[in-house]
């Protein structure tokens, strides 16, 4: 169902991009938008319990796509380093392919779930203060699951 890379030599294993995954600041998701154009978004996200958790606004063009069509594309890039003299770059990125859901207000753990890993990602160690702003902004915002279906890395570091 998935392509294999083409570029054999650059394939690095699934723990490679789960590590990035963990460790990365954001990714690009990726929809079928409007009129079937492709929708691309940077977003802040958090990886756990095999699930990529992202969070959103009621509405809007994201929302609209993945209700849509649920099959989404998240792409993080780790560092990275031109090579001018090589006409190249050093990098690390993983491609996640999987099902977007809008996780449904009625659904408090699954919610609970996803906001809590955003906020252990981005404010660490202040449970206490970002439970009392999940609770204060839950209600007006959506949390988005990612089921993974496949992963997908790749690595250059040449010297």
């Amino acid at each position: 169902m998935f392509r294999e890379m083409r570029r054999k030599d650059r394939h690095v294993g699934t723990e490679v991009g789960i590590e990035l995954l963990e460790k990365g600041d954001y990714g690009i998701l990726s929809l079928l938008g409007d009129d079937d154009y492709p929708y691309g978004v940077p977003m802040n996200y958090a990886y756990a319990d095999g699930n990529i958790y992202l969070h959103g606004f009621l509405e809007g063009h994201k929302i609209d796509a993945i209700k849509k069509h649920s099959k989404v594309c998240f792409t993080v890039v780790g560092e990275t380093e031109v090579l001018p003299d090589q006409v190249s770059t050093n990098y690390t990125s993983v491609i996640v392919f999987g099902k977007a859901e809008v996780v449904e207000s009625s659904n408090a753990d699954a919610r609970g779930i996803a906001f809590n890993a955003l906020m252990n990602k981005y404010v660490p160690g202040e449970k206490e203060r970002t439970d009392a702003y999940i609770h204060e902004h839950a209600k007006d915002t959506n949390a988005i699951k990612i089921e993974i279906e496949h992963i997908s890395c790749k690595h250059r570091n040449v010297k």
